[in-house]
């Protein structure tokens, strides 16, 4: 039996209008990115927006896409920035 996407979540890095990152999770992507443009959701992209999606990766569970949000969060900006130019690159934050 095959998954459905909406169950799969999603860790995620869009880029601000304004140059800046911000990270986040979803089970609904593109919802998510359209919520973002629209001023919907969370305060940072409201205030800094549109995004553009610029990195992404599936996780099973909630929990496994927290955790990997919350290594994300602790990387430097060149460090999310070089993960973002080789998204096949393995870090070891993460």
């Amino acid at each position: 039996m095959r998954r459905s996407n909406k169950k799969l979540w999603t860790v995620y890095i869009v880029r601000c209008a304004n140059g800046s990152l911000y990270t986040g999770i979803t089970n609904d992507l593109a919802g998510r990115i359209a919520d973002h443009n629209a001023g919907r959701g969370a305060k940072y992209t409201a205030a800094f927006g549109p995004v553009a999606l610029a990195w992404k990766k599936r996780k099973r569970d909630r929990s496994s896409a927290s955790k990997l949000e919350a290594a994300l969060k602790k990387l430097t900006r060149p460090e999310k920035e070089a993960l973002i130019s080789r998204p096949n690159a393995r870090f070891s934050k993460l």
